[in-house]
């Protein structure tokens, strides 16, 4: 099937007489003959379900969904974008380990890794990744035990080269994770370029109304878990009786510890409600991201001209330092975000924030309605004046999320705002 139709179809096959859209299985739990085949089920040796912490017929739907936009091998989705960063990555570190990052991430996503791993006994080595991949090998220790970064970067707007990125991975013998929210798999699909496991705030692009949290993983199903670094993985668990997961389930093993480890024991499940309301979003999903990118390339065109623009960050400019990796790993369009800095400074960009009428002032970004944000105010405020530079945001830095409204009014509004700044 083309993207589009799997957007539609892929997740939920109705049988004869069923209900043609994935009804919400509004249940904690599910009721079976025998207490041996509940066994069977906790012992992972019968599919099923049995409680909604672990799977759940709705929320599956959306994961097939996801697996099949994507391209892995199977999905876990979570209730919130961080708590699948968080589960993805602990899923395959433990006190001790090491693992490194872009710069380049999303404030919370550089909260948890500079600080909350670091009380959880794991350290983070955050790189510039526009070095040479010799110069990113310097980063790696014996004790690497992943690769994170994000395709398209909230809100630096920098496109991850992602075979070098892979090529780093390769050198430290861990797998690639890339969070790729922005982008999207209608634009980008990490694992055809050889990441391994890819993450999604949900909450964005994939639902698109600003309805619903929620997050997942995908499992690329092409890393090899059994090299050593990862006795996790590869040895046995005693609470599942000595299984190894890599030989019970083979390409889906990291993904099925995800589930049965870190969400049995954390439980940051997602709601019946949420997953309907994601897969609702889903189906949609080309129709959108072709006109959030058509916005925004022409919003980026219009502020790249203006007088009181100071500097544009989007990758469809053939202006941009990334324009040459966009036609590479997006030659087909892009999110519908753009960073961009006000000349003045912070309290001018504040000004034209305020002045917004049709756009909003909040704290999302990618979905159906234009909003706008001061990230070294907000989503990064809790981040020292040294690591908003590392992470490449000003004080008049301002985040736009085009949304799918008429272009001419998106831009009236920009030009009034810009108006009363003066």
């Amino acid at each position: 099937m083309e993207f589009a139709t799997k957007c539609l179809h892929a997740g939920y096959t109705p049988k004869n007489g069923e209900p043609r859209v994935q009804p919400i299985v509004q249940s904690t739990t599910f009721t079976y003959d025998s207490a041996e085949e509940i066994g069977k089920l906790f012992d992972l040796q019968a599919a099923g379900y049995f409680y909604t912490r672990l799977s759940n017929p709705t929320t599956n739907a959306a994961e097939e969904k996801i697996t099949a936009l994507e391209g892995g091998v199977a999905t876990m989705c979570t209730a919130s974008g961080q708590a699948a960063v968080f589960y993805a990555m602990l899923n395959i570190l433990q006190a001790g380990d090491h693992f490194i990052s872009s710069s380049y991430v999303y404030g919370g996503t550089y909260n948890l890794f500079a600080h909350t791993f670091k009380k959880m006994g794991i350290e983070v080595s955050f790189v510039d990744q526009d070095l040479p991949l010799e110069e990113l090998k310097k980063a790696i220790r014996p004790n690497t035990k992943a690769i994170f970064a994000e395709t398209i970067a909230n809100p630096a707007l920098r496109v991850l080269d992602i075979e070098k990125f892979v090529a780093l991975a390769n050198a430290a013998q861990a797998p690639l994770l890339v969070d790729n929210t922005f982008a999207t798999p209608y634009f980008c699909r990490p694992i055809e370029f050889g990441a391994n496991v890819v993450i999604h705030s949900t909450s964005k692009y994939l639902d698109g109304h600003a309805i619903a949290l929620g997050g997942s993983i995908t499992d690329g199903g092409n890393f090899d878990w059994n090299n050593g670094k990862f006795p996790q993985l590869s040895t046995p668990d005693q609470t599942y009786h000595g299984l190894v997961y890599t030989e019970t389930f083979g390409p889906a093993a990291y993904i099925v510890k995800a589930r049965v480890q870190l969400m049995r024991d954390l439980g940051a499940t997602p709601a019946p409600q949420n997953s309907f309301l994601l897969n609702v979003g889903m189906e949609t999903l080309a129709l959108r991201m072709q006109r959030h990118y058509e916005n925004a390339q022409a919003v980026a065109e219009f502020l790249d001209k203006h007088p009181q623009v100071a500097k544009v960050s989007y990758p469809g400019l053939s202006s941009s330092p990334d324009y040459a990796l966009k036609q590479k790993y997006l030659p087909n369009g892009l999110c519908g975000v753009i960073s961009f800095e006000m000349k003045g400074g912070r309290e001018t960009a504040a000004t034209w924030l305020n002045a917004l009428q049709l756009v909003s002032r909040e704290v999302h970004v990618a979905d159906i309605r234009t909003c706008a944000l001061h990230p070294a105010t907000s989503t990064h405020r809790q981040l020292s004046e040294a690591e908003l530079e590392k992470v490449g945001i000003s004080a008049g830095l301002i985040r736009l999320s085009c949304g799918i409204e008429s272009l001419q009014d998106i831009l009236a509004d920009l030009e009034q705002a810009f108006h009363s700044a003066k």
